[in-house]
């Protein structure tokens, strides 16, 4: 798999993923080949460019949740995008409240975790892709802690918008790794103009006016000559919008930036409990699928392995199959841990994780290996039920 910028594309490619337009309809469908009307309908779309499989390759899995998920972010994008035309005119912006309700309801009763894939981002899109990815987040979380849905609404619309400012800084969003600290102070200031000029909305909703407090007092606390003291519920908000946003902007795709693995930043989040409170990192880990089933992952002891069963309370501790000697070993327990660890995932260019299903496929038939996953899972039980049954009160003092 490659990706291929637009002006480059030829016809008789063959699409990676799949393209859908502004409503979520499917235009052209994985394994696709690229025709000159469809090359044209890409760059009519904007799209800096796309994934392309190479002449041999086979289609790399794909789950219904997952290109189920890669359609919402197609929609919320252009959802969002006319949301931020509307304040840029200062026209009304009602359909903010759609666009996150249909996020509360897709991603806030989920139970179970899902696989975060992003789309490769643009210092022309980035705003809008990065704000759907933060929402999204920002739902799962707040579910798992057990807030409210007016505090779940607050939180991400505030998410959907607080990066509006980044319209006025768009020359400087575009110098990528090369951004100088004048750069960077420009987009703090064009993040803070974004906040000022949506201050006209205040008085038309009281859920938008909560929203706009915790979105400015959250820019402003990035100027140490405009940070303000917030109120404990708002700081607590705070907090897990941090968590979000970081935790995509360190895993995003971007041109001529590397995203880090979703487990190199967990550990970064995890590192920093002061900033990332370990109940909302928590949160984060139980919404998504950090270390899956079938991932290939980098081992301390400098060779591959393959994850044969996920491990749904501690993500860093699940069975793996070590390719170089064909053992098993079980994380969880502490004497085969103190032998290696993962170190890192293994995942391919467009940022899902890496599979080798043939090698895969010697194993999950196997009865020792059977055995091994009931008790493993038998083993996790008691710790999931402990979660499941946490009350969100509990929670909250931890955050």
């Amino acid at each position: 798999m490659k990706f291929v910028k637009t002006e480059d594309l030829k016809a008789g490619m063959r699409l990676a993923k799949p393209i859908y337009n502004k409503n979520g309809v499917l235009l052209y469908d994985r394994n696709s080949t690229l025709t000159l009307p469809g090359i044209n309908s890409v760059r009519n779309f904007g799209l800096i460019g796309i994934y392309i499989l190479e002449p041999a390759e086979p289609i790399p899995p794909f789950s219904r949740e997952d290109m189920e998920f890669e359609q919402c972010q197609t929609v919320y994008m252009f959802q969002l995008r006319e949301v931020m035309q509307f304040i840029s005119q200062r026209k009304p912006v009602d359909d903010i409240y759609r666009l996150t309700e249909d996020i509360l309801k897709r991603y806030s009763a989920l139970d179970h975790r899902v696989n975060f894939n992003q789309n490769l981002r643009s210092a022309s899109d980035f705003m809008y892709k990065h704000a759907i990815s933060t929402a999204l987040l920002t739902a799962m979380i707040t579910s798992r802690l057990g807030y409210s849905h007016e505090k779940q609404q607050i939180l991400v619309t505030a998410a959907l918008l607080y990066d509006y400012g980044y319209l006025y800084g768009q020359k400087h969003l575009e110098r990528g790794q090369d951004m100088s600290q004048f750069d960077r102070d420009a987009l703090q200031k064009a993040l803070e103009k974004g906040i000022e000029q949506m201050y006209v909305y205040k008085s038309t909703n009281e859920l938008f006016s909560k929203a706009i407090t915790l979105m400015s007092t959250y820019i402003y606390s990035f100027n140490p000559s405009r940070a303000l003291t917030p109120e404990p519920e708002i700081a607590q908000m705070i907090r897990v919008l941090r968590v979000a946003d970081d935790f995509d902007r360190m895993t995003g795709m971007e041109i001529g930036h590397e995203p880090e693995s979703e487990l190199l930043a967990m550990r970064r989040l995890m590192s920093d409990p002061d900033n990332y409170p370990p109940a909302i990192v928590s949160a984060l880990a139980q919404s998504i699928h950090i270390v899956p089933v079938s991932a290939n992952v980098d081992l301390s002891t400098g060779d591959k392995g393959i994850v044969l069963v996920e491990n749904t309370v501690d993500f860093l501790h699940p069975v793996v199959l070590r390719l170089s000697n064909n053992r098993i070993y079980d994380l969880s327990d502490p004497a085969a841990a103190a032998k290696l660890q993962i170190v890192d995932i293994m995942k391919t260019m467009d940022n899902r994780i890496s599979v080798d299903e043939d090698t895969l496929k010697q194993f999950v038939a196997d009865d020792r290996l059977k055995k091994l996953t009931a008790d493993f899972r038998r083993k996790l039980a008691p710790a999931e039920a402990r979660k499941i049954t946490m009350e969100p009160q509990a929670v909250d003092t931890l955050l």
